[in-house]
């Protein structure tokens, strides 16, 4: 049996929270043997399923040391880090320290105990303002805030440590993710949270009584910034498939995960509107600190490159999928997470 046909042992971390815990989901569902690190800051227990879970932070040095070292893991992907661009802007040393320290003590401990390849939760901010309609991976690397700044730190230390010990990795650089498990057991879960989607299904759930747009006069057709919602569950076959990529003797790469397609705020509220049948109370406010007007991806590297064919891109299926699972989060909170 191949490399690439066998089980590999993955340890996932931060995959207990959102993102993090539909790659621990599909990792399990390809037949890989997982353990997810998280110090459940923004995770849940519920959210890893039936996986092993070890509770510990990526600052502990030992605890990390100790879990990496004689486990036998082929594998690491790396999702656990502070996600906020405004929170970046006021607390950057917490980003600093978390997405970036953290991360070369992990990948450097990788190395020394000859974990062969890593899969990095990387993105787009890490190229700022590019200015132009679609991002390929080419363009400059100019990220504007604290977060960005924070990822590229890490993306230089994963290729640096890779060129002197043999690591291969793939870095993917995520758009905006929304959406989620299509059973309604995971999404996203995260406390005061800001991303648009959330925000605005909270506020048809009645958990906030309104929200905000933050900024009306960027130079987009309608006002209001554009991005690139890539559903979590092709976001989560995109690390599957790039471990496999990885596994069967593949190069290391870089690459872009969206789906080449932006939606401005006003079309995304307009889409929760229509998805939950019910009127939004919106306000007006400044923009947000760090924050360009269009992110959209250039993806034809990642097709090309992993054979990745997404099957979520229409926005309204995204959004039903959050809907649902944003109905069902109070019986996930008062049950499972009982266990928590």
């Amino acid at each position: 049996m191949s490399r690439s046909d066998r089980s590999l042992r993955v340890l996932v971390t931060g995959g207990a929270g959102y993102i993090g815990s539909h790659i621990v989901r599909d990792l399990a569902a390809a037949g890989h043997t997982v353990t997810v690190y998280d110090n459940l800051y923004s995770g849940h227990r519920w959210a890893v399923l039936d996986a092993e879970l070890v509770v510990a932070d990526l600052g502990d040095r030992a605890r990390l040391e100790a879990v990496l070292c004689g486990s036998g893991f082929d594998a690491v992907v790396h999702c656990a880090g502070h996600i906020w661009v405004g929170e970046s802007v006021a607390n950057p040393g917490k980003y600093y320290f978390n997405n970036a320290a953290n991360a070369f003590r992990l990948f450097d401990l990788c190395a020394q105990y000859g974990i062969a390849h890593v899969v990095f939760s990387s993105t787009a901010a890490v190229y700022g303002q590019p200015g132009v309609a679609l991002i390929d991976e080419a363009q400059p690397l100019a990220p504007i805030n604290p977060y960005g700044a924070s990822k590229l730190m890490a993306e230089r230390a994963l290729q640096d440590i890779a060129a002197a010990s043999g690591i291969r990795f793939a870095i993917l650089r995520y758009f905006n993710v929304a959406g989620a498990d299509a059973a309604a057991r995971i999404g996203e879960a995260t406390p005061n949270n800001s991303h648009l989607i959330k925000v605005a299904l909270e506020t048809a759930a009645g958990r906030r009584l309104g929200m905000q747009v933050n900024g009306t006069d960027y130079p987009t057709p309608d006002g209001t910034c554009i991005r690139d919602y890539v559903h979590v569950d092709d976001l989560a076959a995109a690390h599957v498939q790039a471990l496999a990529h990885l596994a069967s003797g593949g190069d290391s790469l870089v690459a872009n995960c969206g789906y080449g397609r932006g939606y401005s705020v006003r079309e995304v509220l307009d889409a929760v509107e229509r998805v939950t049948g019910i009127e939004l109370p919106v306000g007006h406010g400044e923009r947000r600190p760090g924050d360009p007007a269009i992110l959209v991806a250039d993806n034809r590297r990642i097709c090309e490159r992993l054979a990745w064919q997404p099957r979520y891109a229409d926005l309204e299926q995204i959004v039903a999928s959050a809907w649902r699972f944003e109905q069902a989060l109070d019986r996930l909170r008062g049950g499972l997470a009982k266990s928590a």
